[in-house]
């Protein structure tokens, strides 16, 4: 009798407290996946590579499908990996990482090969699951631990501390400064990944709006829920952030190559008649303006309409769109295009914005709803196309975008992506509602920037580009994004740049803004110093709607005019160092504008450095943000590091201050720094350049891959480019430049090179090796012309000049 009762009490507490080991408690492995059965709860790990796991807990006793908009990629090779259990724990070991697991309560933690633990969950009685409709997840946080990501946050960089809302929109309220201008509600595009200084990241793969506490509400906790949706996350070991973000990239999607012309200067234009002034609208004031650029030596290769190219919605008003031209400024778009296009500029796009209105002429909201293609809002059809269903696409591209293209537009800017779910900038309705909204809202800016693309990339015949204003993670697939709409003060110039630099460490890489703000007339030094920063960005953009100068360089005295042209030259310059960094992107995930603490993450001084990026492998950013500023202090990591423009040296580590006249942009280039470079043209059309200039910054060994190819088709996807290596190695003795065979199938030929580099002294002598002979270069002067070498003293620079095409390379020895 003891024994039964006995028995009988064990069995209610094991039931009653549910942390007890039980028969319902068990593990099944079936190749990557672990099936977890912990109580009433089903688990899942699924091991995708060595050092990235997703881990699941199933909502009412089911998963759900796997969605196409996020993730990408959800098939991986078969993995080696040891599982072990004993009673009420678990260990997971691959090549990089140790979990360990208890059965109740269902508990992680994370270990590297070295044993050093580097994630757990919370000690909390429930760290995972389900409260509601909310999924939650409560882990430890570290006190050596800080955090990076979260998308395009314009407030912080280091989130800890923080309480983070991740959902597609900005600060709504009539009342801008504290509603559309403000940078803690600023939320064009969230991305819920995030990576830690400990070495790991997380990648929560659930659409509804997430809240992340970073150790805001306790010092020695973090958490992460989502209004609904399962707990379905990703942890990624690096311990590198540029392995992190290779990782979550290749699940989430890289970002393709565009036209190589897309890296030259964007200009957007309101035609001449801003919201307010549509009357005065005219394909001649764009004409003009497209030729004033060319006349007044300001290169530039994209334009596009902004909203007033087309009349406005008879239901919708500003916020619909018709896809109808306003007349009688548009009396003949088509001839509009191909002047625009004989004027060498290469790609011309139209603004619109997701619903659908009925104009004039055309009813296209008619039309599509009697088509059956209109996400149904409420008891009424709907005015937004179901960009989630390809027959709908299909039909919005058929009927409303093919027209455009037919006439000669090549691309859309895709504004207003927020607006699904959610209260409209310019309509105050929120269009669909319900839970299936709220897991849509956030996703709906990638299939509205993917429809276009796509359907462009197709009839383009060439690469794909979309303009583009809201993301969430995977939109870095449909380059590229913009910040937003920012107003021209200097208040907001500072966070558009930390916005740029988040976004890079959120696996977003192709971004930009609108240089010199977007509303109201800039001060001229604002202007100067946002369009400096704005060629040293992805995406060079020029786009203003203060009506009558529209961020016109002209518009804003002879001085912003010169600089502007000058740093405008100075990009498209740099058009292979930017294109090699944007292949490198492409196979890797690493942004092109990268904070410091990307590639030092073990220098605490890089956690809130918001104001300075590297741009590509070799440079260092610095804008100025401060009106009258005479100098700023600037961050050096570690390394040897040279001013870009004189050339002084630095050691790295350390806090400088620097002087910045107005025409002076801070930029240093990393000791060893290679920079492939072509003269300035007007345009950078489609073809490359006859000669390749290279400028060096001497440094024990480095190398840089100059990448090439054709620059407009998808070929480089089937392995045609070309790949050349350039190397410098310094001794005590010499200098020794080598330029290797280009390698790959695509053929590239430069007539000429010219090398520039910086030396501390005049050399002594020069010769090339050549493949079957050497010879000596001959030192010249400026002033003849001639082929061969020369050291500018004051500059501190040995210029090498027109050394001819060598097919099987060749090599530059300079003996000090």
């Amino acid at each position: 009798m003891n024994k039964l009762l006995l028995f009988i009490i064990l069995f209610f507490l094991q039931f009653s407290q549910g942390y007890a080991y039980n028969s319902t408690n068990n593990i099944k492995r079936n190749g990557n996946i672990i099936e977890i059965s912990s109580g009433n709860q089903q688990y899942r790990i699924e091991l995708c590579t060595s050092s990235m796991f997703r881990l699941r807990l199933a909502k009412n006793n089911e998963f759900e499908m796997d969605e196409p908009w996020m993730v990408v990629n959800y098939k991986w090779d078969l993995l080696s990996y040891i599982l072990t259990q004993k009673k009420n724990e678990f260990i997971i070991k691959t090549n990089d990482l140790i979990i360990e697991g208890t059965l109740m309560p269902f508990k992680l933690k994370v270990y590297n090969k070295q044993n050093q633990l580097i994630n757990a969950d919370a000690k909390v009685e429930n760290a995972i699951g389900y409260k509601g409709d909310t999924a939650y997840c409560y882990k430890q946080l570290f006190a050596d631990e800080h955090f990076f990501g979260f998308g395009e946050r314009m407030d912080f960089i280091d989130q800890r501390g923080k309480m983070i809302e991740l959902h597609v929109g900005r600060g709504i309220g009539s009342d801008h400064i504290e509603g559309a201008y403000n940078i803690l509600k600023a939320n064009y595009s969230p991305v819920p990944f995030m990576m830690s200084t400990r070495g790991y990241g997380i990648f929560f793969h659930n659409a509804y709006k997430s809240v992340w506490d970073m150790g805001y509400s306790n010092a020695g906790l973090y958490s992460f829920r989502a209004t609904g949706g399962e707990i379905d996350y990703y942890f990624i070991y690096g311990p590198a952030f540029t392995s992190i973000i290779e990782q979550y990239t290749r699940l989430t999607g890289r970002t393709p190559l565009m036209p190589r012309y897309a890296l030259g200067l964007h200009v957007g234009t309101y035609s001449g008649g801003t919201w307010g002034h549509e009357e005065l609208t005219s394909q001649y004031y764009v004409i003009q303006l497209a030729r004033k650029l060319r006349e007044l030596g300001i290169p530039a290769d994209i334009l596009h309409l902004d909203s007033t190219w087309r009349i406005f919605g008879k239901k919708s008003g500003k916020g619909g769109t018709t896809f109808e031209w306003r007349q009688p400024g548009f009396f003949n778009p088509k001839a509009m295009f191909d002047t625009l296009y004989d004027l060498n500029y290469q790609m011309v796009g139209l603004h619109i914005r997701p619903r659908l209105d009925n104009g004039e002429k055309n009813n296209y909201l008619d039309m599509a709803q009697q088509a059956g293609i209109t996400y149904p809002e409420n008891d009424n059809p709907g005015d937004f196309p179901d960009f989630f269903n390809q027959t709908s696409v299909d039909w919005w591209w058929k009927n409303c975008l093919l027209p455009l293209a037919q006439t000669g537009c090549r691309f859309v800017k895709t504004d207003e992506g927020s607006a699904f779910g959610h209260l409209g900038n310019e309509v105050n309705r929120t269009g669909p509602t319900g839970k299936e909204i709220e897991k849509l809202h956030n996703l709906f800016p990638i299939a509205y920037a993917k429809a276009p693309f796509e359907h462009f990339m197709i009839f383009n015949e060439s690469r794909g580009m979309n303009h583009t204003r809201e993301g969430f993670a995977g939109i870095q697939r449909y380059p590229f994004i913009f910040a937003g709409d920012w107003p021209s003060e200097w208040q907001y110039f500072h966070p558009v740049i930390r916005g740029g630099i988040n976004c890079g460490l959120s696996g977003i890489g192709a971004w930009t803004h609108c240089m010199g703000g977007f509303e109201h007339v800039a001060d001229p030094e604002l202007y100067i110093r946002w369009c400096q920063f704005g060629m040293f960005s992805p995406i060079a953009l020029l786009f203003g709607m203060e009506h009558p100068n529209y961020k016109e360089p002209w518009n804003y005295g002879d001085k912003a005019l010169s600089i502007f042209r000058e740093y405008t030259q100075l990009r498209y310059k740099m058009v292979p160092y930017i294109y090699s960094s944007y292949y490198n992107m492409y196979k890797t995930g690493l942004p092109i504008m990268r904070a410091l603490v990307l590639h030092h993450t073990d220098d605490q001084n890089t956690y809130n450095i918001d104001d300075q990026y590297y741009f590509g492998d070799n440079l260092i950013i610095c804008p100025v943000t401060v009106k009258n500023a005479v100098s700023r202090i600037v961050y050096l990591p570690e390394g040897n590091w040279y001013d870009y423009w004189t050339g002084k040296k630095y050691a790295g580590k350390q806090f400088i201050l620097v002087k910045t006249p107005i025409e002076k942009l801070p930029v240093f280039a990393k000791a060893g720094a290679i920079i492939p470079m072509q003269s300035v043209s007007a345009y950078i059309g489609k073809n490359l350049p006859d000669t390749l200039h290279v400028e060096i910054f001497p440094f024990q060994h480095s190398s840089f891959e100059l990448y090439e190819d054709d620059g407009v088709s998808l070929d480089y996807q089937k392995g045609i480019f070309s790949v050349t290596k350039i190397e410098c190695t310094e001794n005590e003795k010499n200098i020794t430049i080598t330029f290797h065979p280009a390698s790959g199938p695509f053929k590239t030929i430069h007539n000429n090179y010219q090398i520039e580099i910086h030396l501390d002294a005049k050399p002594k002598s020069l010769y090339a090796q050549y493949h079957d002979h050497q010879e000596s270069l001959r030192e010249v002067n400026a002033e003849s012309g001639k082929n061969g070498w020369r050291f500018d003293a004051d500059s501190r620079l040995l210029i090498i000049s027109s050394m001819p095409d060598q097919s099987e390379g060749f090599s530059v020895t300079i003996t000090k």
